[in-house]
């Protein structure tokens, strides 16, 4: 049996309303769920709230999901979601803002040190709303700027502008940090 029957079989457990299933479910994701939402709305308590609120959306619409995409993908935008929407509910604001021109990424310099996980997390952190769950969306969970313009409701312009903002603020934090 392979892992995508194991989770299909889970799935139809957990809409059956069976416990053990459902837990296991839950074992299974929340970790992961529950890492997304901190780096977005960055208040462990938050995060704890909204991994509460996305498992009871999981569990009443799990009868919606089709088996499109994984049950983790599936999870991880309603995730994503809820994030956006908490921080909208705090008034988040994503501002119009110039595009840079649509140059390639900046090339990596061989000059630039190395940082290491934590001097780099807590530079994410350091980065305002708008600018950091632009940034996570892109540099960490895989979104495309489209994706993130439509998630967000902004334009696909203004999603790399904040992305490319981002990048040229953690460099100055970063950097700033090592002086």
């Amino acid at each position: 049996m392979d892992a995508t029957q194991t989770h299909r079989d889970l799935i139809e457990r957990c809409r059956e309303g069976r416990r053990d299933a459902q837990f296991e479910l839950y074992r299974l994701y929340s970790r992961a769920m529950y890492n997304t939402a901190l780096r977005m709305v960055q208040n462990p308590h938050d995060a704890e709230d909204i991994l509460q609120s996305i498992f009871i959306e999981v569990f009443s619409k799990l009868d919606t999901f089709r088996y499109e995409s994984s049950i983790g993908a599936w999870m991880k935008r309603i995730t994503v979601n809820k994030s956006i929407n908490f921080l909208k509910s705090r008034r988040l604001s994503f501002s119009e803002l110039t595009p840079f021109s649509d140059r390639a990424e900046d090339p990596v310099q061989d000059n630039e040190p190395a940082y290491n996980v934590e001097k780099i997390n807590r530079a994410i952190a350091g980065l305002p709303d708008g600018y950091r769950v632009v940034f996570n969306l892109y540099a960490l969970e895989g979104y495309d700027h489209e994706e993130i313009a439509q998630v967000l409701g902004i334009t696909e312009a203004t999603s790399k502008s904040q992305y490319s903002r981002a990048k040229a603020k953690l460099r100055d934090i970063l950097t700033s940090n090592e002086k």
